[in-house]
């Protein structure tokens, strides 16, 4: 590699880590905003939040057959479960469509994803709705949603992940589709089983957008450095077979 291509990539470099920042802050900023306001009390939010915390469970309530897809749902939607699917499909792409980095940005992404939405949970410390007729109950704190946060987690990235095997563009939209549902049916899921606040799940659904978001722009760009070409190739070899394998992005 010469000087020239060295100084290439280290500009291509720096310019992926500052979009990744840059992206990264905003959705951090409007997460921070949303946990102030929580933290603080702030009246029109907490009365939203708990207006509609009441009138979810008054309607599960209501209905033991809605309060039974509810708790399907709830076990299903798991980081658990999400997470052991999502890395069987990244091992599927590592293995069969040899897209090895990419598998791999996929991978980390969501590990880091679910650790930081964790993290975030204890710097909040926002406490669990308080029904007084309860459907369902949960452990630990609310804001923000861990199921909302790694549903998005997820979804987003097999979306990205899968994205250069979708070459229909009625794949895409099946696919976008597909995750959507899939993060929309986990917020309602935790609304209506009074276990967090519409804020919880909008903030989560923004960590996640966000931390994939971010991650993506840092990766999208980016090439494993290659081996340098043997610089003095054998004159009496007659057949050459140079192998070089470049990574869809």
């Amino acid at each position: 590699m010469t000087s020239a291509d060295a100084a290439t990539r280290a500009r291509s470099r720096l310019r992926r880590v500052a979009r990744a920042v840059a992206y990264g802050l905003v959705v951090a900023l409007v997460v921070t905003a949303l946990a102030f306001l929580v933290r603080t009390q702030f009246d029109p939010l907490i009365d939203a939040d708990r207006a509609a915390i009441g009138w979810a469970t008054d309607v599960t309530r209501e209905h033991p057959g809605l309060l039974r897809l509810l708790l399907t749902w709830q076990r299903l939607s798991s980081p658990t479960c999400l997470y052991a699917v999502a890395t069987l499909v990244c091992l599927w792409v590592w293995r069969s469509l040899h897209l090895t980095t990419r598998a791999l940005w996929a991978f980390v992404t969501m590990m880091v994803g679910w650790n930081l939405a964790l993290d975030v949970k204890y710097l909040v410390q926002r406490a669990r709705p308080v029904v007084p007729d309860p459907v369902s109950h949960a452990p630990g704190y609310s804001f923000p949603s861990g199921h909302a946060a790694n549903a998005t987690i997820a979804a987003t990235t097999m979306v990205l992940l899968l994205w250069p095997s979708l070459h229909r563009s009625a794949a895409k939209v099946a696919a976008v589709a597909v995750a959507s549902v899939l993060v929309l049916l986990t917020c309602l899921d935790r609304v209506f089983l009074g276990v967090h606040f519409p804020s919880d799940v909008t903030a989560g659904v923004l960590l996640g957008v966000g931390l994939v978001g971010a991650s993506y722009v840092g990766y999208v760009d980016w090439r494993p450095p290659s081996p340098d070409p043997d610089p003095d190739p054998d004159p009496t070899t007659t057949t050459t077979t140079t192998t070089t394998t470049k990574e869809r992005t």
